[in-house]
């Protein structure tokens, strides 16, 4: 499954400059609000340095690391919901996305016009936040006029319960609330899954600081930890502009770079790490002499779903799958010290595949 982020901030705020260091396409950038006509769409690897120890034992032809689609839609602004700045179709291309990763700006730049006038990253944060809230409104209110129809019709039970949850999700936006935090009982946010409300996607928050602040943060960053605490959320720290430079830089000059900036690793890497952790996500590994690959799933998946992310006839044909634990191949140096030691497992249909497992599917269809 390809983990899917949109990038989302008032304009100007260094979003596409973020989707630039994360991106291997790139966007244009400029200084002027409204100047961007459509979303840029790219990939980006998920860094994970044990894929390439993994390499290092077996010599692949080719190393595949997992991958996150990224979406960065134009800047926002007061009533986008209704039309204004970039409008709302920009929207809509969020709600295709897994989570979201919210841009605030925590830097000054007299040369970069802030279109609220002046820095206030709380401020924005809450604008954003309100826009998306007003979009999720129309969509709940929608849903709920559909479904009393079906009632009036029918009458049936299961659609009132429904309506009921709706209207605790309408309410609680209504009193500038995410969806993600509703008052719902497990199990009943399913009711809202269909129309893809974007406050109840999970959120990454990034404070985007000048260079000076890379390491520390500044006064912007400690107002916006501090407004987060409240939901017991927190922000990642990324200098955008130190992480253009660091993103054109090679493997070598990089680890000169973030050393001479204090970074023990570019801070897009933290930003991912962050999505697949927000999001219940592991990795595991398949090699071989051709590719040496990593694959993404949810935490928790049996080993015959986790074989279909791989292919659609591994699950349904799946036989058994033959795991070595990371720690174990690393340690033993190849496939047969580890059957050797005892420690190569061949698990069933009700295996439970943790993160980082090497795996090989047994299967026939």
């Amino acid at each position: 499954m390809a983990l899917n982020c949109g990038i989302i901030g008032l304009t100007n705020t260094g979003k596409t400059t973020i989707f630039n260091c994360m991106s291997n396409t790139k966007a244009e950038i400029s200084n002027y609000a409204f100047s961007a006509t459509k979303s840029n769409k790219g990939i980006v690897n998920v860094p994970d340095p044990r894929l390439y120890k993994i390499d290092d034992l077996i010599k692949s032809e080719k190393v595949i690391p997992a991958t996150v689609e990224i979406v960065d839609v134009p800047g926002l602004a007061k009533g986008s919901s209704e039309g204004e700045g970039v409008g709302n179709k920009f929207l809509a291309d969020l709600q295709q996305t897994d989570a979201l990763i919210h841009v605030l700006r925590c830097f000054d730049d007299e040369n970069l016009s802030h279109i609220e006038g002046t820095i206030d990253p709380v401020r924005d944060l809450e604008i954003v936040d309100f826009e998306l809230q007003v979009r999720d409104l129309d969509l709940i209110s929608r849903k709920i006029q559909r479904l009393e129809k079906l009632v009036r019709a029918s009458r049936d039970a299961k659609t009132k319960k429904e309506i009921h949850t709706l209207e605790v999700y309408k309410s609680h936006l209504e009193n500038f609330g995410n969806a993600r935090t509703a008052p719902v009982n497990e199990g009943e946010e399913e009711v809202i899954r269909d129309i893809q409300l974007l406050t109840a996607k999970p959120v990454i928050y990034v404070c985007n600081v000048d260079d000076a602040s890379a390491t520390t943060g500044n006064a912007y960053v400690e107002a916006v930890q501090k407004h987060l605490s409240d939901n017991n959320e927190t922000a990642l720290v990324i200098a955008g502009e130190l992480e253009a430079e660091i993103s054109e830089l090679d493997a070598e000059d990089q680890a000169d770079f973030l050393a001479d900036a204090g970074l023990d690793e570019p801070g897009v890497n933290k930003l991912v790490r962050g999505a697949y952790d927000n999001l219940n996500l592991q990795s595991f590994f398949t090699a071989g002499p051709k590719e040496v690959r990593a694959w993404t799933i949810k935490k928790g998946m049996k080993a015959p779903q986790a074989s279909g992310v791989i292919h659609s006839d591994l699950e349904r044909g799946f036989i058994r799958a033959e795991v070595m634990k990371y720690k174990d191949f690393i340690e033993l140096g190849s496939e047969q010290a580890v059957k050797d030691a005892g420690k190569f497992n061949v698990e069933g249909k009700n295996y439970i595949v943790e993160d980082a497992d090497i795996m090989h599917i047994r299967f026939n269809v």
